[in-house]
């Protein structure tokens, strides 16, 4: 008499693990596509932009046109800027869990984006600065938080460009270094409520925004803009730190072999 064993039920993959699995058959396709998708639709939604931030946007009647400014001021500090050191401050933490060097390249790809807007943001606001305050530049809290910011992750770059690609030390430590820097994004978007400071309140990011609805739909097409443009860098800087990476790995290998 043969013993028969009991049914075993098979084992079901979880809501996390079903929702990781059709987000990745949902976007690797159109990351595979990222070279043909993403130089378009910059070319057209910055081409949108430029015509609606200088034709379709109606005149500010106090600031006047310097104001126009505005449509590349803020999806450049907050999409270009927050969103890219964001994905460095990510990326460095799955490199510090994972140990795997390409979400190095990707955080110093991200960085590099990041310094590029935030050097962009700080001389549009000093544009819109000398005919509004007199002054191209003020100490005022946000800006000059954002200045720190700017020092913090050039910095980052500077450190982590003295090793070599593959160096897993100097990525773990500029890893920590660059989500220690994070930590001042939210001292600098806070600032204009925490302290008196120069910089304009936030008139967008409210409930009730304080600018009209042509305005505000210029403005969401400069933040998509911004959106494509920062991801399009960021993927060809990424792509270039990978493939330095792979090249140096090559080298070291050929090298050990000459020497042996």
């Amino acid at each position: 008499m043969s013993a028969t064993s009991p049914d075993i039920p098979e084992a079901r993959p979880s809501r996390l693990q079903a929702l990781f699995t059709f987000l990745l058959r949902a976007v690797l396709p159109v990351y595979q596509r990222r070279w043909v998708l993403l130089p378009a639709l910059t070319g057209v939604m910055m081409m949108a932009m430029l015509v609606g931030a200088v034709l379709a946007a109606p005149r500010e009647v106090v600031e006047g046109d310097v104001q126009r400014l505005m449509y590349l001021h803020v999806p450049s500090a907050t999409i270009g800027t927050y969103f890219s050191f964001l994905i460095t401050a990510v990326a460095s933490a799955i490199f510090l869990m994972s140990r795997d060097i390409r979400w190095d390249a990707v955080a110093r790809a991200a960085a590099t984006v990041g310094v590029l807007f935030t050097i962009f943001t700080l001389a549009t606001g000093a544009i819109w600065g000398k005919p509004i305050w007199g002054v191209y530049w003020s100490w005022d809290a946000r800006l000059t938080s954002t200045l720190v910011l700017l020092l913090i992750y050039t910095a980052y770059l500077l450190a982590r460009s003295v090793a070599g690609p593959n160096d897993e030390q100097a990525a773990r430590y500029t890893a920590i270094f660059a989500l220690v820097g994070f930590l001042d994004i939210p001292l600098i978007h806070f600032s204009v409520d925490w302290w008196r400071t120069l910089h304009p309140q936030r008139i967008i990011f409210n409930t009730r925004p304080a600018v009209p609805n042509e305005m505000l739909f210029v403005l969401l097409v400069a933040f998509l803009a911004i959106t494509f443009l920062m991801l399009w860098l960021i993927a060809l800087r990424s792509d270039s730190e990978q493939l330095a990476q792979r090249t140096d790995r090559m080298r070291m290998y050929l090298d050990q072999r000459g020497n042996n």
